[in-house]
């Protein structure tokens, strides 16, 4: 190897952030620190589809649902997204992908996971409420939400005021911030 492809290889493992490859959906390279976030060895992650780093099936269908159209038209895409640990636990992170096949997005993707936080503070979250804080990070409205859902508009406001409560914030801005940024500089650091 030369030294340029050696050094881009040390840039690629030791980026602060997790660095991945995927083609078909399915994880064909990552970097120590994709890994590491998620409590896996590279060896334990590469081959497997990214459907095990969703919370639900559902989520991981309805990610590639809302990102496909924007990464047809841009090339590229980002979210706020949960991703399930190895240990089961849901973490935060900043997504962004870019295809290197327009024609075909979802056949070659080059993405980033930041985390947004070591862990979720605050209060714990139903399934539910977790899918519509989902929904809401992308600015969906609520009818929008109840229809992805199979559910009442109705029933998405009684969830949201729900998490209002629970969060102890006026609005839903500032519950995304509650949720995203929680208390980032009092948040004891996890091992692993």
């Amino acid at each position: 190897m030369d030294n340029v492809t050696t050094e881009m290889l040390e840039a690629f493992d030791a980026a602060p952030i997790g660095l991945a490859v995927s083609r078909h959906r399915t994880l064909s390279s990552c970097n120590l620190t994709f890994a590491s976030l998620l409590g896996y060895s590279r060896a334990e992650l590469l081959g497997q589809s990214f459907r095990m780093l969703y919370p639900s099936h559902a989520e991981f269908d309805r990610v590639r649902d809302i990102g496909l159209v924007t990464m047809a038209q841009t090339g590229a895409y980002s979210d706020e997204r949960m991703m399930r640990q190895k240990d089961g636990m849901p973490k935060w992170f900043r997504f962004r992908a870019r295809t290197l096949a327009p024609d075909d997005p979802l056949s070659h993707l080059v993405l980033s996971f930041a985390p947004i936080r070591d862990h979720l503070d605050g209060p714990r979250l139903t399934k539910r409420e977790r899918e519509v804080l989902s929904f809401l990070s992308q600015g969906a409205t609520s009818k929008e939400i109840a229809h992805q859902l199979g559910l009442s508009p109705r029933t998405i406001e009684d969830v949201r005021a729900r998490m209002l409560r629970k969060f102890e914030v006026k609005n839903t801005g500032e519950l995304l911030g509650r949720t995203s940024y929680t208390r980032r500089a009092s948040s004891k650091p996890t091992s692993g």
